[in-house]
């Protein structure tokens, strides 16, 4: 399997336009997730609505009472005619409302307090809530016309995946500590009670059949938390970057662990990268699959497509401008020659 090859295949459908009426310049909706990432995220909503006075926005503030309901909120948004919604929470939170904005005139806005972030992250977005709160309610701030992804009907936004991937998502889902310490803590639990599959890819009118501990597409760059899974991916570039690892020991595990957070993921001899607009992945049997951390039952076949500038998105000035610069984490440089060798 080549690295960095693009698919010539026909591009993919985009997904339906949702009903809209006419766009409300100035009005705004906020989404806010109370059970998202840590629970001093509580304390934002009265910073919300002092927000919401002070500068006397068009907006309303409301609240998810359980899954499904951002996608619900975010769609009554669209139908009303509101030019931006904000959603208030993590990847999941984020995952629901974009679905109701896909290939709409509405515009997304993040204000990242899950545990990972990583879409906001790709984003150049600001990391202290307060601070994302003000650019998102500012109608000058930069926007994007980002990539939106789908695999079999579920769509995605900063990456989905399978196998090792998959099922630390669904054990992380099921604990109450968040961050990090949480999920390296759950990586390496499932990692020892790891098992491969034999799968194939087809990208490209080509077929390769890999023995896989993992398969992730990305929209953007990282899971979150600094960790870089597809180097180099931007959500703009009409492309999904597919990263595939093959098995390895504790040691093997070790040095890519090294690698995610340095930025040189890709460039292990045991991870096989990819970039194209349609891929094809069959397995063994039907199982689970993540999106943006959230888990389905699927068939053994996967299609997943990429739908080019389908969303509307608010980002920082520098990603507008020049695209988000890595940086890697200090520890990872530290032992990255150690890394370099495994």
């Amino acid at each position: 399997m080549q690295p960095d090859s693009q698919t010539t295949a026909a591009k993919p459908e985009s997904p339906p336009k949702p009903a809209e009426s006419g766009i409300r310049e100035g009005r705004m909706r906020f989404i806010f997730n109370p059970c998202s990432g840590k629970r001093r995220n509580a304390r934002l909503l009265p910073i919300v609505r002092s927000l919401i006075a002070s500068r006397s926005l068009d907006a309303d503030l409301v609240t998810t009472e359980g899954p499904g309901h951002a996608t619900e909120l975010a769609g009554e948004a669209v139908a009303g005619g509101c030019a931006r919604v904000v959603a208030v929470g993590g990847d999941g939170t984020v995952n629901e409302v974009a679905q109701a904005l896909v290939n709409s005139n509405t515009t997304l806005a993040l204000v990242p307090c899950g545990s990972g972030n990583g879409l906001a992250r790709h984003l150049g977005l600001p990391g202290l809530p307060e601070k994302a709160l003000e650019l998102a309610a500012d109608p000058g701030a930069s926007l994007a016309s980002m990539d939106t992804g789908s695999v079999n009907g579920h769509p995605f936004f900063n990456a989905m995946g399978l196998g090792l991937d998959a099922e630390v998502s669904r054990r992380f889902n099921g604990i109450k500590r968040r961050g990090l310490p949480a999920y390296a803590k759950t990586a390496l639990e499932v990692f020892f009670q790891r098992r491969t599959e034999r799968c194939v890819i087809t990208f490209d009118d080509r077929s390769q059949a890999l023995e896989a501990m993992l398969i992730a597409v990305a929209n953007s760059d990282q899971y979150g938390n600094g960790a870089f899974v597809a180097p180099g991916a931007r959500v703009d570039d009409g492309l999904l970057d597919l990263v595939a690892v093959q098995p390895v020991g504790i040691f093997g595990a070790a040095a890519l662990g090294f690698r995610l957070f340095s930025g040189s993921f890709d460039r292990s001899s045991r991870v096989h990268h990819i970039r194209g607009e349609q891929f094809i992945i069959g397995r063994p049997f039907a199982g689970t699959v993540h999106t943006d951390g959230e888990i389905h039952e699927t068939g053994a076949i996967l299609k997943i497509s990429v739908h080019p500038h389908s969303l509307s998105i608010v980002v920082s000035s520098d990603f507008a401008n020049s695209g988000r610069k890595r940086h890697p984490d200090a520890a990872a440089l530290r032992i990255l020659p150690f890394a370099l060798n495994l």
